[in-house]
């Protein structure tokens, strides 16, 4: 995969910005003492490497911003992360919309922060093929393998899975087999591989302009990826904090990553690392559509959460 270093410029320019985020009052517990680590969850959408080198900038961001050493944790699987929720070791995490609302279920998180597209808070799944696959339609994926990401993946497995169902077809017994891959990029590689003949991703726009395999894969790989189908829209991804935590840190952290996203330099870096413009306030209600998908998919929530035990 293509290694993405960033300038030394721009991180001269975050180092700036940083130091204007900066608060001067000492962080604080529910205790009164002084809270000294953030403790941050990240679900695997990519292999974990690679996700904390892409990561690092917006956690040297909440560093600097929330005068707190972050430590970054990765969940082998999506359902790691509300886990970790339940047992009281996380703060907060950056989640995808169905591993949010599944630690809203069980965990009782609050939602602070969506990432923005195009001035929206939605992204799209997208079924893809290699370039010179025969699967032309919905229907041709039966009696063909098939990769969806995590279990509880909204684009790699929910969403695709509802679009199957609509479609009139039954992954368990209309595919010839279909695997987990557990992260995104690894089921973009199993189809330019040829290992399946399609699998479940995610894409920014459903015009084919920024996508999962245009981050992951060389520019020369890139239009061997075909789309067969995308979904419908899906609420975005999240940043999420423990009901543990405090009002305080919570909302200097809401605080922290919105200056820096709505900054010109923080602006510029997240839309190179991340290909999204920033963040925004979001609210329980704006993932009542995941809540649907998990229905209408046929998946109950507590179960996927036994599922990934």
């Amino acid at each position: 995969m293509k290694q993405r270093p960033y300038p030394v410029q721009i991180m001269a320019l975050l180092t700036a910005v940083l130091l204007l985020l900066a608060a001067c009052s000492p962080a604080t517990d529910d205790t009164g003492g002084e809270k000294k680590v953030l403790r941050l969850g990240l679900v695997p959408f990519e292999s974990g490497e690679e996700l904390l080198k892409d990561m690092q900038p917006l956690i040297d961001v909440i560093e600097q911003g929330m005068q707190m050493e972050v430590n970054p944790m990765v969940a082998t699987d999506y359902t790691g992360v509300v886990e970790s929720f339940k047992n009281n070791q996380l703060d907060a995490a950056f989640l995808s919309p169905a591993s949010y609302v599944l630690a809203k279920q069980e965990a009782d998180v609050r939602i602070i922060l969506k990432s923005m597209r195009d001035g929206s808070g939605v992204y799209y799944g997208a079924i893809i093929v290699h370039r010179d696959s025969p699967i032309k339609t919905m229907q041709d994926l039966k009696g063909k393998s098939f990769s969806f990401g995590d279990p509880i993946s909204t684009s790699g497995h929910i969403f695709a899975r509802k679009m199957m169902l609509e479609a009139g077809i039954k992954p368990e017994s209309d595919l010839e087999k279909f695997i987990y891959s557990g992260s995104h990029d690894a089921t973009i590689l199993a189809v330019l591989n040829r290992k399946v003949d399609a699998g479940a991703t995610y894409a920014d726009d459903n015009q084919g302009k920024s996508s999962s395999w245009m981050r992951f894969l060389e520019p020369k790989d890139q239009d061997k990826i075909r789309v067969l189908k995308y979904t419908e829209p899906i609420p975005s991804d999240t940043i999420v904090v423990s009901k543990e935590l405090s009002p305080e840190l919570a909302d200097r952290l809401q605080k922290t990553v919105l200056d820096f996203s709505s900054s010109p330099e923080g602006a510029a870096l997240i839309k190179k690392l991340y290909k999204f413009d920033g963040y925004a306030p979001a609210t329980d209600s704006d993932y009542q559509a995941v809540r649907d998908g998990f229905a209408a998919a046929g998946l109950n929530l507590k179960e996927k959460l036994k599922e990934g035990k």
